[in-house]
């Protein structure tokens, strides 16, 4: 039923599918659990990443963190057990340096101001800063941890959650086709991207850049023509 759902337009209150009655089910932006159902929040498009987390697509710019989102953060500052996290939200977050596999008290990442790095939100209330892991779940690295190199693409959630949707969009296929890269995609709406030459990120960065100024159907064709 959840499938069914992907791509449908709702409005606020409609419930998107009944809660499974045994084990559990990944919801993000604009959607939530009530009297049994998964109900939106707001209009807008249910969509679903690549790792089955349902979310709605609307214009929002503002990031607001959610419990198990991908982030690109940032760091700002150190403080004490902790490192301080531009992730674009509201209010920074903290990640503890203890939160990356294999990390101890001798042993733990030396992280400084301006370092991006990719993680996943782990609590968010409107009564506290955000607190982000750069482990999964299974206290597994998962991709998550320091970014090196590359460059920081400023997108906006919207479109950066559409990088992230299963299926992945066109224009990632076409740019897969004639690049080899690496991207690293957070829902706050950044994209960090790296290719084997500066000039392959570069082209890469621009593209997604604009990219969310053309419409979904229209993007294949349009990076194609970007890439002649």
């Amino acid at each position: 039923m959840a499938d069914q759902a992907v791509g449908q337009v709702v409005a606020p209150g409609d419930a998107i599918h009944a809660l499974p009655a045994s084990g559990s089910i990944k919801i993000g932006l604009g959607l939530r659990a009530d009297n049994g159902f998964v109900v939106a929040q707001k209009c807008g498009i249910v969509r679903q990443t690549r790792n089955g987390k349902l979310w709605l697509e609307n214009r929002q710019k503002r990031y607001i963190p959610g419990p198990e989102d991908w982030v690109v953060g940032i760091v700002l500052d150190r403080r004490g057990e902790n490192v301080v996290v531009d992730v674009g939200a509201p209010y920074p977050a903290q990640l503890p340096l203890l939160s990356f596999e294999g990390a101890t008290r001798r042993n733990r990442p030396n992280l400084v101001t301006g370092d991006l790095i990719y993680a996943r939100v782990v609590t968010a209330n409107r009564d506290m800063d955000p607190i982000i892991s750069c482990m999964d779940s299974q206290g597994k690295a998962s991709g998550f941890g320091g970014l090196k190199g590359g460059t920081l693409v400023e997108c906006g959630p919207s479109q950066a959650r559409a990088l992230m949707g299963r299926p992945p969009p066109p224009l990632l296929a076409v740019l897969g086709a004639k690049f080899q890269f690496e991207m690293a995609v957070g829902v706050n709406g950044r994209v960090w991207v790296s290719a084997d030459s500066v000039a392959a990120t570069a082209k890469i960065a621009n593209i997604l850049m604009h990219a969310q100024t053309v419409p979904l159907s229209e993007q294949e064709q349009w990076v194609k023509a970007r890439l002649q």
